[in-house]
């Protein structure tokens, strides 16, 4: 009967080689969540009245923003951020803008933003250019 040749075992470092894989993408998503959670503290989570109707807004970073980036146009708020505003029955997620001033956000349809006191501004374009604007106030 002929010999057979001892297995070949791989290095020590080779077998821990999948550990470290999951280990480098868990420390990716958990620096990645981290980072688009992160509330900008000029615009902060506000709650609001608009029409009548309460409305919340929650202004984030994207995750592929540079903190150390600052926006051309005011630098408080860099470029890719966008508020999600919680109000009668809907959820917006809009965008940041890159229009001078104070920071705004936009879809097309759906304009947000606050004035230099705080007060929120929204409106809806409808139609052939109609814009609705709804009156809001800060709750304090």
């Amino acid at each position: 009967m002929p010999a057979t040749a001892p297995p070949i075992r791989s290095p020590a470092w080779r077998r821990l080689l999948p550990i470290v894989r999951a280990m480098a993408w868990l420390l990716i998503a958990v620096l990645t969540l981290a980072g688009s959670a992160r509330a900008d503290s000029s615009l902060p989570t506000g709650s609001y009245r608009c029409d009548g109707d309460p409305l919340t807004s929650l202004l984030v970073r994207g995750a592929m923003d540079d903190p150390g980036m600052a926006d051309p146009s005011s630098g408080d708020v860099p470029v890719g951020g966008f508020v999600v505003l919680q109000w009668r029955d809907l959820t917006l997620q809009l965008p940041r803008t890159n229009n001078a001033g104070p920071a705004s956000f936009t879809d097309g349809q759906w304009w947000w933003s606050l004035d230099a006191s705080g007060r929120p501004n929204i409106r809806q374009r409808r139609g052939r250019g109609d814009i609705q604007n709804f009156n809001c106030e800060a709750i304090r």
